[in-house]
């Protein structure tokens, strides 16, 4: 491929990936590969190659009034590009049959959607592990069944979040591997009338692998798995949000979407302030998982192909990426300016005087010699006695609590509501995730 056919087709936004136009680039792009392989293997002439990639050109209009009157999208295409190129147009598309085109090209465009993808996953990455080393020691309540369980501290929240986006990262590539595959061998794939070295040729210029044993159509349980992936980042992406949805919830406020001069939450009420782009990001996430059923319903074709697939694709597959775009440029942003509260964290890890440490108070009973089913009902009972009630205090019950104090001292009953004790091995986890 010369410099100018691939300064010809730089890589645009995610949107513009899944125009008409670009489509067309796309398809004019392996059928000229096609024709340099076939030059160089002797199959038709050098010149007459020189010449279509000189001439060769479309007009999106033209392709689609063509296809009123045909009623097929590839011959529509070769027809019109064939109205510039003249008479070395002949020796375009042959020995082809038209999803050796459009398998091929769809995997182009698969790839360079993924190439985006990915940069904005480390733009993300990025954003979390910033926020991470900010709250490295920003200490609040961790949950369990959305009840108060115990002290972890945000920076440990967002590392889960850090490595999970790696995951992701590492699944992506994976897929990318396994999408960047095209075929240029003819109808239901058996080479009858090209010679699998043109693929080879062809596949290697375009940057991808012949695939392994095509039929007519590239298997679609390669599509299916890069929709899947996509409906799976989708879904870490939406974990996020709902996070960030229930700490803004005003009763916890414990972190909170930026709010910016001029906002407005609510019609009714001056007072809203709403987590809408957590929420948009989770609505966002269901259409991408929907699409991964879809995705999955296209792999059983009749025999060695049939058209069920392509209908289904021309929906799901740009909707999809183009999501998935969308969700990282927004859950970047909203983590970049999201606002922190450590007091609010620490007011929250407080309530009714500490109840989060019970576990350290009723480990520390039992290595002072107490069983631990006597210490688990005295602990308990401090507890549950202290629980959801203004004045309840654990610290209190547990410090005037007489079985209690025969075993431990009052520094000893200190030391068991120290935060810091929940926190001595977060800095492996850090070293694990290089922050």
């Amino acid at each position: 491929m010369t410099q100018a056919l691939i300064e010809r087709y730089t890589l645009p936004e995610m949107g513009e990936l899944w125009t008409d136009t670009y489509k067309f680039k796309t398809w004019l792009q392996v059928e000229i590969a096609v024709c340099e392989a076939q030059a160089e293997l002797g199959a038709i002439p050098e010149a007459a190659v020189e010449d279509i990639k000189a001439k060769a050109n479309f007009d999106p209009k033209r392709i689609l009034e063509i296809e009123e009157e045909v009623r097929h999208d590839m011959i529509a295409f070769l027809t019109n590009v064939n109205e510039y190129v003249g008479d070395a147009g002949r020796y375009i598309h042959l020995g082809l049959t038209s999803s050796d085109v459009l398998d091929t090209a769809l995997a182009l465009q698969l790839v360079a959607s993924l190439d985006i993808i990915l940069e904005h996953l480390e733009k993300l990455s990025q954003a979390i592990r910033y926020q991470a080393q900010q709250h490295r020691n920003t200490v609040m309540i961790g949950r369990s069944h959305g009840i108060h369980a115990e002290p972890i501290t945000f920076g440990f929240k967002l590392a889960g979040w850090l490595a999970e986006v790696c995951r992701n990262r590492d699944r992506l590539c994976q897929v990318r591997h396994e999408i960047a595959v095209g075929k240029i061998s003819g109808a239901v794939g058996t080479y009858a009338n090209i010679n699998p070295r043109v693929e080879a040729i062809a596949c290697q210029n375009l940057g991808l692998q012949p695939d392994t044993a095509s039929t007519q159509v590239i298997s679609r349980d390669r599509h299916a798995n890069f929709v899947q992936q996509l409906a799976l980042l989708g879904a870490t992406l939406e974990r996020f949000a709902v996070e960030i949805r229930n700490l803004q919830r005003t009763d916890v406020l414990e972190v909170e979407e930026y709010f910016s001069k001029g906002q407005k939450g609510s019609s009714a009420m001056p007072h809203k302030r709403n987590p809408i782009r957590s929420e948009r990001l989770t609505g966002m996430a269901r259409i991408v998982r929907g699409h991964a059923v879809a995705a999955l319903e296209n792999v059983a074709l009749w025999h060695e192909r049939d058209i069920s697939h392509s209908s289904v694709e021309r929906v799901i597959l740009p909707d999809a990426c183009i999501l998935t775009h969308f969700m990282l440029v927004e859950i970047t942003d909203l983590v970049k300016k999201l606002l922190v509260y450590p007091e609010n964290m620490k007011r929250n890890m407080n309530l009714y005087g500490g109840v989060v440490f019970s576990q350290r108070v009723l480990l520390t009973l039992v290595d002072k010699g107490m069983t631990r089913e006597e210490a688990y009902r005295i602990v308990q009972s401090c507890a549950h006695e202290a629980w959801n009630k203004p004045e309840g205090n654990f610290h209190e019950l547990i410090a005037k609590n007489p079985q209690v104090m025969s075993k431990l001292t009052p520094p000893e009953i200190e030391a068991c509501f120290e935060p810091q004790h929940h926190l001595q091995h977060m800095d492996e986890i850090y070293q694990r995730l290089g922050i």
